[in-house]
């Protein structure tokens, strides 16, 4: 039987087509295709505002070691990440009972002093915030936002909520983050994205000048706390397994090629 579509059929699948031609974007390194249906600049207003409002609920750090630890860390990824148009910002949240961390659009990282035990040296730490940079470059907040206020809201609710930078909106970029939400859910990463994070971050460090061999065993550490008790929150949002180990150090001589001892 010969399948016929009317009028309003044809032009929602024309609407459907311009959206997601649109909303088509490249990630960097892996070159996957993505579909994000807001601005860079839409999406690192968003990514400002949800910083601002994490640093407000939270102490931040005043121990002058750890700040300037991570400050040299993270400024050697942020140039190695070759991003101008960010406004590369690194902060320390004083929780050693969190071990996280999270980078939201326009270069706004933090870091937990929970997940610092578990980097161990700086080329641990230089892991984790390059690992986080590679979700901020790859726009992988603004991938997931994308799909769960289409899906929510719609075409039409999702260009208001970003324009308006209403609750929905900021929760949306929180979550796509991963970073705890006002109802205490942080959604993980799918694989594809932690993947591609690793694959960033591995190249980033290296190319920022810390050892990629280093990486793995950041994730051993942690997956080791995972299974002698409560896995930390960095695990929570960001899940690991042996596939993802080995994943991650099938990347080690590619990585390799760009560390400069």
């Amino acid at each position: 039987m010969k399948r016929t579509y009317g009028k309003n059929q044809y032009f929602l699948l024309l609407i459907l087509i311009l959206i997601l031609l649109s909303g088509c974007a490249t990630a960097p390194v892996t070159g996957r295709s993505q579909l994000i249906l807001m601005s860079e600049q839409q999406e690192m207003a968003l990514g400002l505002q949800s910083y601002n409002q994490v640093l407000s609920q939270n102490r931040i750090s005043q121990d002058p070691a750890i700040n300037t630890m991570v400050k040299r860390v993270g400024n050697r990824i942020s140039a190695a990440a070759n991003k101008p148009s960010y406004n590369w910002e690194f902060t320390v949240i004083d929780a050693d009972d969190t071990a996280n961390a999270f980078a939201l659009p326009g270069g706004k990282v933090a870091i937990y002093t929970g997940i610092l035990p578990y980097t161990k040296d700086e080329a641990g730490l230089a892991f984790v915030l390059a690992h986080e940079v590679g979700h901020a470059l790859a726009r992988h907040g603004g991938e997931r936002m994308s799909e769960q206020l289409l899906i929510q809201l719609g075409q039409q609710g999702l260009n208001i909520a970003i324009a308006n930078k209403s609750p929905e909106a900021i929760e949306a970029i929180n979550m796509g983050y991963g970073i705890a939400s006002t109802v205490g859910l942080a959604l993980p990463f799918s694989r594809i994205q932690e993947y591609e994070a690793d694959n960033i971050g591995i190249i980033l460090m290296a190319k920022a000048g810390y050892d990629p061999r280093k990486a793995p065993e950041f994730f051993e550490r942690m997956m080791k706390k995972s299974s002698s008790g409560a896995p930390p929150e960095f695990l929570s949002t960001h899940p690991a397994d042996e596939n993802r180990l080995r994943r991650l150090n099938s990347l080690i001589p590619e990585a390799l090629q760009y560390y400069k001892r």
